[in-house]
């Protein structure tokens, strides 16, 4: 249910029109409804003939921006949580640095309980870490705090440039190869950006070639696996975690699907982490700049490290092939700024302020994931309205990122807007800090972030120097489930140069 917030107690409002007359004026009392009788009305929105019914996620955030304006909370459905959704930059910034110490982001919850409850043996101990994302408090701080060196120092991340650069110069070889008398790519062109993100996260992480570009590579080999699990993840996630569901209640088919995919998952994880390991013990003698996350952190701490090394090969596909897609896509159809960042590309002279100008832009126009999210550990007062101690809070970066008061101009592909100096209106520093946040805020911000950085910086750069990539067709469309998925068709033409 779509309820007006308050200084005072929430009740439901009922009627979408009626909140969209009366959300500035309306008095709101204590909503003490039973469970089951909330539930069941916020449920019917999303029903045949509801207001909701058959919308996606993209349309449903603007939808209610337009409706109830910057701030909305949508009350709880089933074992989904109240979720305020929040489109106010400096209002994302009172909440985010706030929550800054140890905060809380309650996402994945399926996963959790996987980690957590479904997996968990009695021998296991109360302080087994889980990973970052379904870990909290003095657990998570203890993990992040140890990981942060290896993952986010910039001068260690460079140091996996080469390996990159060869994975990233194997992958121009493959498109070539795959290409038809209209230099189209046969095959599925999102399948073959997971199978180049795949081989960059894995030889980042664990160290060695997957071998993803293997011409005879078969449906159900491992590396093909591994990537369709992490679609399903993405996917059924959503299903589970985003959606009104009664997983938490009864054990439905979804959930044990679900379960199942984890399962498997984590077995495909493994076993590219033993072979990693039977590799490191056979090369003992590389000097700590040419070892993996994986051995790096078996230095530090050997729970860690598995986990860690887990995480990356699962978080680092769909993520960085979607940004890649996207930002191929909106070179392709600006062909002006394809050939500017061409040109700095080819002069060699190390500067590559362009480059990340265009991902920068890429990723604020089409970014992958659409906001953040807190659990508020203290009470906010937010425009006017009563956000209490307890409460999900969504952040609509990707919404924030288009409005025109913050980015002039902003459906328009403008890398420049990164470089300009400040008496430039389209300058970037004039927007709010805090309207857009690709990759998340503070000490919980995405731990992948400088290497997924690397991977796109070093694949991009490898593309352009190699092809004039050009568009010809109807535009892509964007599925948002836990990540925004770039789909097809594919229209990309790949001319050599």
């Amino acid at each position: 249910m779509i309820i007006a917030l308050h200084y005072s107690k929430l009740r439901p409002v009922l009627n979408f029109s009626c909140l969209q007359q009366c959300v500035r004026t309306v008095t709101v009392s204590a909503a003490t409804e039973k469970l089951q009788q909330t539930e069941l009305k916020s449920f019917l929105h999303f029903m045949p003939g509801g207001s909701l019914h058959n919308i996606n996620s993209t349309e449903l955030t603007h939808k209610l921006y337009d409706i109830y304006g910057p701030i909305v909370r949508i009350d709880s459905m089933f074992s989904k949580d109240a979720i305020v959704l929040l489109y106010d930059a400096e209002s994302a910034g009172i909440i985010l640095r706030n929550e800054n110490n140890m905060p809380i982001r309650i996402s994945f919850k399926s996963l959790s309980y996987y980690r957590q409850k479904y997996k968990k043996s009695e021998n296991d101990r109360t302080d087994r870490p889980t990973g970052l994302v379904s870990d909290h408090g003095e657990l998570w701080k203890s993990f992040r705090s140890a990981v942060n060196p290896v993952l986010l120092q910039p001068k260690t991340i460079r140091l996996y440039s080469s390996a990159l650069e060869e994975v990233a110069t194997d992958m121009v070889e493959r498109l070539r190869s795959l290409r038809d008398e209209n230099n189209r790519i046969r095959g599925q062109f999102d399948q073959e950006m997971n199978l180049w993100s795949l081989e960059s996260i894995g030889v980042v992480a664990l160290g060695n070639r997957l071998n993803c570009f293997d011409s005879n590579l078969q449906d159900d080999s491992p590396v093909k696996r591994l990537i369709e699990c992490v679609h399903q993840m993405f996917v059924l996630s959503n299903e589970l975690d985003l959606k009104p569901s009664i997983w938490t209640y009864v054990s439905t088919p979804l959930f044990r699907k679900t379960m199942k995919m984890y399962e498997e998952q984590e077995n495909l994880t493994k076993y590219f982490i033993k072979k990693a390991l039977d590799d490191i013990k056979m090369n003992k003698s590389k000097s700590d700049d040419e070892k993996p996350v994986l051995e790096k952190l078996l230095d530090i701490n050997e729970e860690y490290a598995y986990i860690m090394a887990s995480d990356m090969l699962v978080a680092g596909v769909d993520t960085t092939s979607n940004t890649m897609s996207a930002t191929l896509y909106l070179m392709a159809i600006n062909q002006d700024k394809q050939q500017k960042l061409r040109e700095e590309v080819m002069s060699k002279n190390g500067k590559r302020s362009y480059l990340r100008a265009c991902i920068k832009e890429a990723m604020r126009i089409l970014p992958v994931v659409s906001g953040n999210m807190r659990r508020t550990t203290k009470e906010y007062n937010i425009l006017g309205y009563h956000i209490p101690e307890n409460v999900d809070i969504a952040f609509a970066h990707q919404h924030l990122s288009m409005m025109e008061k913050y980015y002039p101009r902003p459906t328009e592909f403008i890398p420049e807007r990164w470089l300009t100096n400040k008496s430039d209106p389209l300058y970037y520093g004039n927007a709010h800090p805090f309207a857009n946040s690709p990759f998340g805020f503070g000490v919980r911000s995405c731990i992948g972030r400088r290497i997924a950085e690397l991977e796109v910086e070093t694949f991009l750069s490898k593309i352009v120097e190699n092809f004039q990539v050009e568009w010809s067709g109807s535009s892509p469309r964007v599925e948002q489930t836990s990540i925004n998925y770039f789909k097809g068709p594919f229209n990309f033409i790949f001319k050599d140069l």
